[in-house]
């Protein structure tokens, strides 16, 4: 990404913004004794929308607080509009440069269309969502809607981006001048810049892209980039999404109320917030050699970011956006999607349907409020469990791998299974971000909410971003990466515990030994089926942890009965065993759901209010 000369060994003092729907927060950085540290923050409403209809006015009202909240001058008086910032002069005047991040106005909102639906259409939606959009509609020639159908819904969208995908080189160029065609009669709107044609990034079978270009002519501008299934066996959506990007800033963001003033503010082009998300998650994978799953858990919407290494030990990010699994306007849509039964399994007490539905709807028509009674807390955080859970079984579902093996037929392609390059017992470091996790009363509540949701296995850092800076630091990090990463860990993430979770086959009784636990050569526990423990002993200490299991097909790693040893940091709330198997077992009679809970919560160290 261009960085228009900026010297990262040259920065001392950087403000960087998220836009937001709703909020503009503004941070500050700062290199302090030669480390950088996350230092002051200021919020203001987001002015996108209709009255004021000019982003860089929240933008200023954020700055002026930060101001205000540092005790730094750093915008110039009269504000320029042009160049607002005086530059770094001293400890408490200037700046060296200004980031941003947005999601304002519907953050970045695209179509994508492919010819197979499990295929060339979920390259294109991988890309999309790596790119950092909302994806309004897959189409393909699989999806089991006539022409009619489609292009009747696709009137009524207003994209972005459009993303066409489909056929291997030398192979298919039918369908994609037929979804050309749908496309036409369609003839979608973008949202902003009316006067504009559609921006279409073509991504498919490069002997299609003249006809599809002609096609579309009268109502798009199409540019073609490396096809994202070149052969059936490969996929490849870098170069799509670098392209995504650039039409963002060049077709999204220029024509978005104030945005083309806030383009000439930053030092490096403005990054969609998911996108900015997956950029430190990514980058800090990479740094450190851990395999990572984010979830930021929001009122409408849940992201899941992974980064992990494929069969071929290549690293691959993924994410996925499940758009009806939220914390308050999707909330109905979460209790809908797991069913009361399954929401009510995780709760310490008795509670009818009746009372789960007030509760929920309340959230609703009230989206910003919080729990007010330990009863409206526990149920909050047993349907996040919920959304965790289908937002995970999402995310696997539209990252698998399709390989083929050997030479096959046609009929053999499509009959292959899918395989998942996410195992979870592979995942080395969580991370919880939204409301939910970050501000629940008990940090180990988020992490037994994480433990239970992602049902975590093996050896597991939980940690939960704190005030949500995860958007800047991705777009401080195209800037100074390691600076980002300093910051990330010093002040963004807070280690909150460390879980050690056997896994086994067989049906073994409840109390049977599984496994003995060490701590640097001392052993600390016999993990027994059944047993949930919270040892404090160690709260934040590097020590050696080393699982030796006691039956054959116990496992803390991919290999069953084999002793697993790891350099860990035991988060500030302690180390969490839990030995009650997977996937979690729950009883047909609720009443002994409600005591396993309960003792759940005892051995955890909550009061039964807590919970």
């Amino acid at each position: 990404m261009q960085q228009k000369g900026v010297n990262p060994s040259k920065l001392s003092r950087v403000v960087a913004t998220d836009c937001g729907s709703t909020t503009t927060k503004a941070l500050m950085f700062e290199k302090i004794n030669n480390q950088w540290r996350f230092t002051y923050r200021g919020e203001a409403p987001t002015t996108v929308e209709a009255p004021v209809e000019d982003v860089t006015v929240g933008a200023l009202n954020a700055f002026q607080e930060l101001e205000e909240l540092s005790k730094k001058k750093f915008l110039k008086e009269p504000v320029n509009e042009k160049e607002p910032f005086l530059p770094l002069k001293d400890s408490s005047t200037g700046i060296d440069i200004y980031l941003s991040t947005s999601s304002a106005g519907g953050g970045l909102q695209m179509l994508v269309t492919g010819i197979v639906k499990e295929i060339s259409a979920a390259s294109a939606q991988r890309a999309a969502l790596g790119a950092g959009a909302i994806v309004l509609d897959v189409i393909s020639v699989d999806d089991g809607r006539e022409d009619f159908e489609k292009i009747k819904e696709v009137r009524h969208l207003k994209p972005d981006i459009v993303l066409m995908a489909g056929g291997t080189e030398g192979g298919d160029k039918a369908h994609n001048i037929e979804t050309a065609e749908i496309l036409l009669a369609a003839a979608p709107r973008p949202r902003f810049g009316k006067t504009l044609n559609l921006p279409v990034i073509y991504a498919g079978n490069k002997e299609a892209y003249e006809e599809v270009k002609k096609i579309l002519s009268p109502i798009a501008k199409v540019v073609a980039v490396k096809n994202v299934r070149a052969s059936l066996d490969e996929e490849d959506i870098k170069e799509a999404r670098e392209a995504i990007h650039e039409f963002f800033l060049s077709h999204v963001m220029s024509h978005s109320p104030g945005y083309d003033k806030l383009l000439q503010w930053t030092a490096v082009p403005i990054m969609p917030t998911p996108a900015a998300v997956g950029k430190i998650i990514e980058s800090y994978a990479k740094a450190s050699n851990q395999q990572i799953l984010c979830v930021d858990i929001g009122g409408a919407t849940t992201d899941v970011f992974s980064v992990i290494k494929n069969r071929e030990a290549e690293w691959r990010f993924n994410r996925t956006v499940s758009a009806n699994y939220g914390m308050s306007y999707s909330i109905a849509n979460v209790l809908l999607e797991a069913g009361a039964n399954k929401v009510k399994r995780w709760l310490p007490f008795s509670i009818s349907e009746e009372e789960i539905n007030n509760m929920i709807y309340n959230k609703m028509i009230r989206p910003t409020s919080i729990p007010f009674t330990i009863e409206e807390l526990a149920l909050e955080q047993a349907l996040c469990r919920e959304a965790l859970r289908l937002s995970l079984k999402h995310h696997i579902e539209l990252t698998k791998e399709r390989k083929r093996r050997g030479v096959q037929g046609i009929a053999g392609i499509f009959s292959q299974q899918d395989e998942s390059a996410l195992e979870v017992i592979e995942i080395e470091l969580v991370i919880g971000s939204g409301g939910v996790l970050s501000h629940a009363p008990h940090r180990l509540q988020a992490a037994l909410m994480m433990i239970e949701g992602f049902e975590l296995q093996g050896f597991t850092q939980i940690v939960v971003d704190s005030v949500f800076m995860l958007p800047h630091l991705g777009v401080f990090s195209t800037v100074n990466e390691e600076a980002a990463h300093q910051i990330l860990i010093n002040d963004c993430l807070i280690n909150v515990a460390y879980s050690v979770v056997p896994v086994w086959r067989k049906l073994w009784p409840k109390g049977t030994p599984l496994a003995e636990l060490f701590v640097n050569d001392k052993k600390i526990a016999l993990l027994r089926v059944g047993d949930i423990l919270l040892n404090k002993e160690f709260c934040g200490k590097e020590v050696v942890l080393t699982a030796k299991p006691l039956k054959k097909d116990v496992r803390f790693s991919t290999q069953e009965g084999k002793t697993y040893s790891k350099k860990v940091v035991i988060g500030e709330y302690g180390l969490i065993i839990d030995c009650r198997g997977r996937p979690l077992q729950f009883a047909v009679d609720n009443l002994e759901n409600i005591k396993e809970r309960q003792h759940c919560f005892t051995q955890l160290g909550f009061k039964f209010g807590d919970a």
